[in-house]
């Protein structure tokens, strides 16, 4: 193919830096959610081989399938290094794993990325999403840029589409904020745009600087108010994972369980757990009355929000960090076992290993496809120093959303009565604590064993036998979720964790750094509170194990429980909690039409994010369509209607162009009308439409719009006629090329 003049040198490095500046600004808060600069080398890479294509392709002349199949070339030459690092030889050299990597990564690295909570990492072929929306984005915007003159304003619609997607694709609270990707657009495009279009004006230079100015303020001072506090879409947190948690029971239903039946069972084993840490197992801030268990799925800070996690867990916990090994042995069920803050999760089963889900409010994991023995995980985590009530001091607690809670009368009168004389949020909860713990007894009705009967479960009628009883007796499970009932009732959020607190670990029967085998009776139940700048403080409100009644045991008539004023009956429609909640009963299965309508919605989700790349590909060809209907419009809704019927003619001229059939560079429309008609037999009869067009231009009588009307019926039929004539290649080739935009091989127009 016949090399074509580029710009000048000039020009052309002018266009480069400003479409790839502008795409550099654009793709730069993805670097944040891989993590660190692992991203950098896709994107600054994608950005200079695309925009290396496009000024070759520009200057060679190729057409846009052969842009294409170059880009996919450059696609898989450069992708192992770029996109895939951890696939090839000393990073360089590309594998047949290599090559797999990258053609699945087409349509999976999207997925795989919005299922990960960032920072997302490098393993597989996550990288392949930036490097395709640089490689693509350059090739699209300045490719436009340099091959079509009078539409290379078009080019601008490139980097807009891309920073859309990478909004979609991004964070909540990206490292550069919409507002200013969106000045770094409207400053940098515009006076490119009018530039390119010989437009450029000092006038409109102040022009675009007021209207700057004026829009900042008004974004600055007039969305909060229009928006409000109304959270900015990120596909990330709209894809339901696929962990339900609604699906299992409530994990703290499980306490008796554990402590009766797996007492002396070899659960776990925790080697490096560092010591004082305890081990978390679920994390609990919904109460349905009968129950406490996980939220559904909601918002991000939900406790059943559990997602994909890359190679690092981001953390802002200050504390001891610590490397913990853990190997399962008999414990089962979906929940793992972690410690403190979870930066990174390593499973050596890989398989286990895509089951991994995590939550970062709470810091608990699961795994979706259940534990079994043998499985073996390492921890790294920052174990937080638990703060004294005095360095709490007078903080106030933090303002978290919680669901509503189904909770007893009792509960909130019995709270207000023991905490009546605390001041300080940190005291009402010290005194709950105290109170529960120094006035209750423990047990879990574990009869055979000498101890006090004592019922499981905690449920509403469970928590009012607790509190309103002759005797406050039971175990952690009671009196951890009376306590978190009780600080809600009187304004504190609070949440239930179900856990392990090794005792080998606390009494030094084993030393440091060594195993330590976790049993059913190191489990605990505890609560946790959050505080305005030391985050959630745990508290355990159950009572020493040696702190047992006597079996004949009754209330103390010199220690007279406290004053519980009883409450009215409840209205008619009032729910009657359950009389005997000694058998706990899961979680309910959602409705068929809900889970239907949820499928629904994830694969409508997943379908548009898969969609992404397909759409990035088609782009340029989306923008060529677009630039050819906006020119055939401008034509047709000429204001003079003579040049109406002329651009009508330069229509059908253009569509010969388009399909490799132009006519000689200087031909009358005469002369041009019978090269059609020799070369499109079944073209129509173009030799009256040319002959329309020179009565339009040249005669004395001016057409009128409804002739000018009919004019263009004609000419749709004669160029439907001219791609009729041909092949279905030469037909696609001719909706896809840009020779008709670059004006070659053109007759010289006429004019009224």
């Amino acid at each position: 193919m016949r090399n074509r003049p580029l710009r000048s040198a000039g020009q052309t490095a002018v266009d480069a830096a400003c479409l790839l500046g502008v795409l550099a600004v654009v793709l730069w808060p993805q670097v944040e959610v891989y993590g660190g600069t692992a991203a950098v080398p896709a994107i600054v890479g994608g950005l200079l081989l695309g925009g290396g294509v496009a000024v070759l392709s520009a200057a060679r002349g190729w057409s846009p399938l052969a842009v294409v199949a170059v880009v996919v070339v450059v696609y898989f030459a450069a992708g192992g290094p770029l996109a895939a690092p951890s696939t090839t030889v000393a990073g360089v050299l590309p594998t047949l794993d290599t090559l797999e990597t990258l053609l699945r990564g087409v349509g999976s690295s999207w997925q795989q990325m919005l299922t990960l909570q960032p920072p997302v990492g490098s393993s597989g072929g996550l990288l392949v999403a930036p490097y395709l929306l640089a490689l693509v984005g350059s090739v699209a915007a300045l490719g436009i840029a340099l091959r079509a003159r009078r539409g290379g304003a078009a080019a601008i619609v490139v980097p807009v589409v891309v920073a859309g997607v990478v909004a979609l694709l991004g964070t909540r609270r990206p490292s550069i904020p919409p507002m200013t990707t969106g000045v770094v657009l409207l400053l940098v495009l515009l006076p490119w745009a009018a530039w390119r279009a010989g437009t450029l004006r000092l006038r409109r230079v102040l022009s675009l600087t007021v209207l700057t100015a004026v829009g900042l303020g008004g974004s600055l001072l007039g969305a909060p108010a229009v928006v409000g506090e109304t959270p900015r879409l990120v596909v990330r947190d709209e894809i339901v994972p696929p962990f339900d948690p609604r699906a299992y029971p409530s994990p703290l239903a499980a306490f008796r369980d554990y402590v009766k039946r797996e007492k002396d069972t070899k659960l776990f084993t925790v080697t490096g757990l560092p010591a004082g840490a305890t081990i978390r197992l679920a994390t609990m801030d919904r109460y349905d009355g009968v129950v406490w268990n996980v939220a559904g799925n909601g918002t991000a800070e939900s406790s059943g929000e559990f997602r994909r996690v890359g190679e690092t867990i981001p953390s802002n916990a200050r504390g001891s960090a610590a490397h913990v090994e853990m190997t399962i042995d008999k414990l089962s069920g979906v929940w793992l076992p972690t410690v403190g803050e979870a930066t990174s999760i390593d499973i050596a089963d890989s398989a286990a290993a895509e089951g991994l889900r995590f939550n970062e409010a709470t810091g608990a994991a699961v795994l979706t496809g259940a534990l079994r023995p043998g499985l073996s995980y390492a921890l790294d985590v920052v174990v937080p120093r638990d703060p004294t009530d005095t360095q709490v001091g007078r903080a106030e607690t933090e303002d978290v959303s919680q669901p509503p809670t189904n909770v007893p009368d009792v509960v909130a009168v019995t709270a207000a009565d023991v905490a009546r004389d605390a001041g300080t949020p940190v005291q009402v909860a010290r005194t709950l604590q105290q109170w529960l713990s120094e006035k209750g007894y423990f047990s879990h009705g574990a009869t055979d064993a000498n101890q006090v009967q004592s019922l499981s479960g905690h449920g509403a009628n469970r928590m009012v036998s607790l509190l309103d009883g002759d005797i406050m007796v039971g175990d952690g499970e009671q009196y951890a979720a009376a306590m978190a009932l009780m600080a809600r009732a009187m304004g504190l959020p609070a949440r239930v964790v179900l856990g392990f607190v090794p005792h080998a670990a606390s009494d030094g029967s084993v030393p440091q750094g060594e195993p330590v085998t976790v049993t059913g009776d190191d489990l605990e139940a505890w609560v946790e509170i959050p505080f305005v700048g030391y985050g959630w403080v745990p508290f355990y409100p159950t009572p020493p194990r040696e702190q047992t009644p006597e079996q004949n045991e009754k209330p103390n008539p010199s220690d007279p429980q406290p004053q519980v004023v009883q409450p009215p009956p409840p209205p008619p429609d009032a729910v009657k909690p359950p009389d005997d909640d000694t058998e706990q009963p899961g979680t309910k299965t959602p409705p068929s039409d809900q889970s239907d309508g949820s499928l629904w919605s994830t694969i409508a989700k997943v379908g548009g994010v898969v969609s992404v790349p397909l759409a990035i590909l088609a782009l340029p060809f989306l923008v060529i369509g677009a630039v050819k209907a906006r020119r055939r419009r401008r034509r047709r809704r000429d204001r003079d209607v003579a040049r109406r019927v002329a651009g009508g003619w330069d229509e059908v001229l253009d569509a010969a162009v388009d399909l490799r059939q132009p006519v000689l560079a200087h031909a009358t429309r005469a002369e041009s009308a019978r090269s059609l008609a020799t070369a499109f037999s079944a073209a129509g009869d173009v030799h009256q439409l040319a002959s329309a067009a020179d009565r339009a231009v040249f005669s004395a009588h001016r057409p009128t719009p409804a002739e000018a009307a009919a004019y263009w019926a004609d000419v749709e039929t004669a160029v439907r006629g001219m791609r009729r004539a041909v092949g279905w290649r030469r037909r696609t080739w001719a909706r896809l090329s840009l020779a008709s935009l670059r004006g070659r091989h053109r007759p010289r127009r006429s004019r009224p």
